[in-house]
């Protein structure tokens, strides 16, 4: 009985996806720390990112990649 388990390539995407927006999350952190200073400028840079993540998620979201059936 020493058998490796195998598991679904699912898995692996969704653990990828979850480091991908993990990431987002170090990027927003000093964002907030200097919001202040970048006043508007930084805002709407923030924005792009943020948008262009969230675009990727409804993509991901629509192939169906979070599905767990």
């Amino acid at each position: 009985m020493n058998q490796r388990e195998r598991f679904h390539t699912r898995f692996y995407l969704v653990a990828m996806l979850f480091i991908v927006f993990d990431i987002e999350t170090v990027f927003l952190y000093p964002w907030a720390i200097v919001f202040k200073q970048l006043r508007i400028f930084g805002l709407i840079e923030m924005a792009v990112f943020v948008g262009i993540l969230l675009l990727g998620l409804v993509y991901v979201w629509g192939k169906g990649a979070l599905e767990w059936d």
